[in-house]
């Protein structure tokens, strides 16, 4: 009670804060001259545009005026259908230029410009556009509430730049149709423009950004007497058509080795209003995303892989609040992918003398729907919804005989979200999440509501998260968790600080639609950290926090025999610096005393006594502008129990030898000596008796190499190959003890196995687009799997039999077609006349 009275008297407490200049102000110009946006500032409507100037340093020296010799100017100008970004970014040579051609989406080791509009001027949300000196585009999505940067969005715009002796200039046209406003007749957008020169690790904004002021959009200045625009309709249709043929030696009698496939569907954007947006993809093809980095999970816990779903990665900004949202849920593994496979498994399963034919690891996603968009009053407003196909297993008998065992049913996956701006960059939001299956399976709902409040001043903010988990239906007991989290943080200024308590009961589960490890946890942290943001003579900045993290369960697990609710504290001090020479270096000092590990065991009841961890963990990373580029990370940790040393080693280089064309390469090896972890279960009579636990020593090497090689600024090459090896020798058999402690196994029965994985995928894809937003992608993949007991085996002769183990080669081509509905109007237009 004390506690909580605390952080409401902080937080409405009046603090001092520093003071802010007047945001600047661009006066909006409309023109109607025809500007070809080719990098060249030749128009006579840019000669008469106001300029956007006096850029001030965001970093490394916060609130210095640029020099005059890599002075930038920018121009804005806007008519019936578009905005116009042009300008110039002077330098005393050209070989200060920082550039690269690397495609888009990707900044890469270039100088860039940017504009960021925030087109409702509700300080909170915006979107951005930049241009590099190739004329290669980058965009993303801005919310001070969600916590920066998402550059998943995608927009379709123009840009072209142009190098010269003195500096670089470029032009940008952004449709209306790639952003949202308001149909109000005089307007006024938020507005910033920003600029980076790599080589200097400079970065400029045209109205100040003050690194110790939280936020960004909060921090903007202002276009005004923007007139009689309207948003147009936004339509527009991404027909694709994929071809595939795959190859794999399966050498089995009635199984085909080699495979094609015919696709065809398409996306589709419609502006609902001029706010709201509506993103549809029907029948989706996702067969050239880049493989996983699948490795070997030892944990209790799942993996989380990276989604690269372009449809589940634009514009889900929304849909991500509450951590109720990992679209990996979507067209996942089967949900009895393994039961049916399993004899005793029911109500439905392989029988004996049958052998499967195929079991599908995913399932098949038929369409999706997003829907989108804010209010003038600030209301977000998000609507989501993906429907996935009934899967089945097939297989066929001695005699023949095939049939179909349904594996997963026909799924809906829906979410809705409310989220309102308040003044003072605040907000507050509630999301809804739910899984409807057909027939006889359960379904799942989840609900959160979020605050996110800040002070007046924007020093202080406490932000929290109430949410209720229920899984019901298939004639099963509903079971309904609830869960909740309470943050104070001071946000602003050289020193700050958090303290948070998060919560979930034992019953809450959001793993239908959402992603949580585990549950039944009450945790708090407390952060705090202080930063020197001001250049000196031999560092350009210097920051350091300190962590504290101390976990206990929030039920008392059923059958837990000893130990209490106490799981875990940890405490680590961490530093990093920036010096004038542009590397970075940091170090990081952890320890951890003995605590009680309750997920380890895999068995209610039974929790491990972890031992005391001492950690190091000191990196270094060399200047990124320059052509070597490496980063260095170094872990150690010492365990007490068996005396356990556990070592990280992570290395990446990057060569660029020339602006099209550079390697890249990733070593990480982790080797760790007397590691104690979870074996197996003892079973007697269907009931577990005890858990065995192995001291082994495990070995982690995984090397990627990938190159890329662009053309020009529309198409390239890219290329990634991916080796992973890890093996686990067993060296001695525990049994977990009621006191958490570990005594050699009195089970003599229980055989010590050698694991022994390899993982080997290669990616290369080239592109070329060939029209604003249409694509030419002719991708290869290739995978390779090698797993079986022998771990006694080096590394390059693992590598060797993963290579000559059975491949699946993968060969694939795809058209993606922009078509914008006023384009294409006014194309019948010109073509009738």
């Amino acid at each position: 009670m004390r506690i909580s009275c605390l952080f409401i008297f902080l937080f409405l407490c009046s603090f001092f804060a520093n003071a802010q200049s007047a945001p600047k102000k661009l006066v909006a110009q409309r023109t109607t001259s025809v500007i070809k946006i080719d990098g060249n500032l030749e128009e006579a409507a840019w000669k008469a545009a106001l300029p956007a100037k006096d850029f001030i340093e965001y970093r490394p020296d916060f609130g210095k005026p640029e020099a005059a010799t890599s002075r930038t100017v920018v121009y804005l100008l806007y008519d019936n259908n578009s905005v116009y970004v042009g300008g110039y970014c002077y330098e005393q040579t050209k070989d200060s230029i920082s550039k690269e051609l690397v495609g888009r989406d990707v900044i890469g080791v270039n100088d860039f410009l940017g504009v960021i509009f925030d087109t409702y001027s509700d300080k909170i949300n915006g979107v951005g556009f930049y241009v590099t000196p190739y004329g290669e585009q980058y965009d993303a999505k801005y919310s001070n509430s969600n916590q920066g940067e998402d550059p998943t969005w995608n927009a379709v715009w123009t840009s072209a730049a142009k190098v010269h002796a003195d500096g670089w200039s470029f032009e940008m046209r952004i449709p209306y149709s790639a952003l949202r406003f308001s149909n109000q007749a005089n307007q006024s957008w938020g507005l910033n423009f920003t600029r980076r020169r790599n080589k200097t690790g400079q970065q400029y904004f045209w109205n100040a950004v003050n690194p110790k002021v939280n936020g960004l959009m909060n921090q903007e200045g202002f276009w005004t007497g923007i007139e009689k625009i309207q948003a147009p309709l936004r339509l527009s249709f991404s027909p694709y058509f994929s071809t595939y043929l795959n190859h794999y030696p399966y050498k089995t009698a009635g199984v085909k080795d080699w495979t094609s496939s015919v696709n065809g569907g398409m996306d589709v954007k419609y502006g609902i209003s001029e706010g709201f947006t509506l993103d549809m993809t029907l029948i989706p093809d996702f067969g050239q995303v880049q493989s996983d980095n699948q490795v070997l999970n030892l944990s209790p816990f799942e993996v989380k892989y990276n989604e690269n779903r372009s449809f589940f990665t634009e514009g889900t900004e929304l849909f991500s609040k509450g951590d109720l949202f990992y679209s990996r849920r979507i067209g996942a593994q089967p949900l009895r992918y393994y039961d049916v496979q399993d004899t005793s498994a029911a109500p439905d399963h392989i029988h004996a003398g049958e052998h499967f034919i195929k079991n599908p690891l995913e399932s098949k996603l038929i369409n999706g729907t997003k829907v989108s968009g804010r209010t003038k009053g600030g209301l977000g407003i998000g609507f989501f919804n993906a429907i996935t196909a009934p899967m089945y297993a097939q297989v066929e008998n001695d005699a023949g005989v095939k049939r179909n065992i349904k594996t997963t049913p026909l799924a809906n996956y829906n979410i809705i979200v409310f989220d309102q701006t308040l003044k003072n960059n605040s907000a507050v939001s509630l999301i809804n999440t739910n899984v409807t299956r057909d027939g006889d399976y359960y379904n799942a709902n989840a609900t959160a509501a979020l605050f996110d409040l800040n002070n007046k001043k924007n020093t202080y903010k406490i932000n929290g998260k109430l949410a209720i988990s229920e899984i019901y239906g298939n004639s099963q007991k509903t079971s309904i968790g609830h869960a909740h989290q309470f943050q104070f943080s001071k946000t602003s200024g050289n020193w700050i600080y958090q303290i948070l308590e998060d919560a979930t009961d034992s019953k809450y589960n959001i793993n239908d639609m959402g992603i949580l490890f585990y549950n039944n946890y009450l945790d708090h942290y407390l952060y705090t950290g202080y930063s020197w943001l001001k250049p000196k003579s031999w560092y350009n900045s210097i920051r350091i926090n300190y962590n504290a993290y101390y976990s206990m369960l929030y039920n008392k697990i059923p059958g837990q025999k000893v130990n209490g609710n106490f799981q875990v504290f940890t405490t680590n001090v961490n530093a990093n610096m920036q010096m004038k020479n542009l590397w970075l270096v940091s170090m990081f000092v952890g320890y951890v005393p003995h605590g009680n590990d309750f997920y380890e065991p895999r068995t209610q009841g039974f929790s491990f006594r972890s031992p005391t961890r001492l950690q190091l963990n000191p990196s270094i990373e060399t200047n990124s502008a320059k052509k070597y580029y490496a980063n260095l990370n170094l872990f150690y940790a010492m365990r007490s129990l068996f005396h356990s040393p556990n070592y990280q080693f992570n290395f990446s280089q990057r060569y660029r030898f020339s602006d099209k064309f550079s390697i890249t390469e990733t070593l990480n090896y982790n080797p760790t000596i007397n590691d104690a972890g979870y074996y197996s279960q003892y079973i007697v009579n269907n009931s577990v008796t005890d858990i065995i636990f192995s001291r082994r020593d495990l070995k982690t090497v995984e090397n990627i190499m990938s190159f890329k090689y662009n053309f020009n600024s529309r198409s390239g090459i890219s290329f990634r190959a991916r080796h992973y090896w890890s093996k686990v020798v067993p060296k001695q058999l525990y049994d977990l003890m009621p006191d958490g402690n570990l005594s050699p196994t009195i089970h003599n029965d229980v055989i010590k196995t050698d694991n022994n994985i390899n993982f080997f995928n290669v990616d290369a894809l080239y592109t070329l687009e060939f029209a604003p937003g249409s694509f030419i992608n002719i991708a290869w993949k290739q995978q390779g799997v090698l797993n079986n007991e022998n771990a006694s085996n080096p590394y390059f002769k693992n590598f060797s039999q993963t290579i000559a183990s059975p491949q699946n080669n993968n060969l694939s081509i795809k058209v993606i077609y922009y078509l914008d509905y006023l384009d294409f109007k006014k194309r019948i237009k010109r073509n009738r006349e």
